[in-house]
């Protein structure tokens, strides 16, 4: 049997909007939303995530999805890309004992890339979901970044950071993905 659709839905259709299933206006009517998102390839590194059309200060974006699993489960899991066995789609939650792996079931949400001067940054919900919202309003065909702030359990030499190089290319780029330790309360 056919797909029954309201006239709303087939009118947004045939504008190319992408319809939101489920939402409904106060009339019952759907709500038609522009895509927000695209991902294509990126100056920072490989894929990237831009703006589709401009996006407000404090405007949730997208959830970070994947498979939630431990770390010892992550640890277990091959590197994504054996060549380059530091980039994962690893998402570390504040529980300190799960991540979500968006290498399964996740989404474009994992094609952001990390800078120092980001444009949008993450928010977990209590029940451990990853939003990505924007910092800063962010224009039509901008990337978008948050900083990755990463932690690794070994001390932090100069060889460790080059495995986690940054290549944000903001004027203040520390160089590396990973959160550096603050001294005399300065990071």
């Amino acid at each position: 049997m056919p797909e029954k659709r309201t006239k709303t839905q087939t009118n947004a259709r045939s504008n190319g909007q992408h319809v939101s299933n489920g939402a409904l206006g106060l009339n019952g009517q759907t709500i038609a939303r522009r895509r927000k998102i695209l991902v294509r390839d990126s100056r920072i590194h490989g894929r990237g995530v831009y703006a589709l059309r401009a996006i407000r200060e404090g405007e949730r974006i997208i959830e970070y999805r994947g498979e939630r699993i431990t770390w010892r489960e992550a640890d277990r899991r091959p590197p994504s890309d054996p060549n380059d066995p530091h980039h994962t789609f690893y998402f570390s939650l504040d529980d300190g004992r799960h991540v979500i792996d968006a290498n399964v079931r996740g989404n474009s949400a994992r094609w952001i890339n990390h800078s120092c001067e980001p444009n949008c940054e993450t928010e977990e919900t209590d029940d451990g979901r990853v939003y990505i919202q924007a910092l800063r309003d962010i224009r039509r065909g901008e990337e978008l970044s948050y900083d990755y702030c990463l932690v690794v359990d070994e001390r932090l030499t100069a060889k460790v950071k080059r495995q986690y190089e940054c290549r944000c290319g903001s004027a203040h780029c520390r160089g590396t993905m990973l959160a550096l330790k603050k001294r005399n309360g300065v990071s």
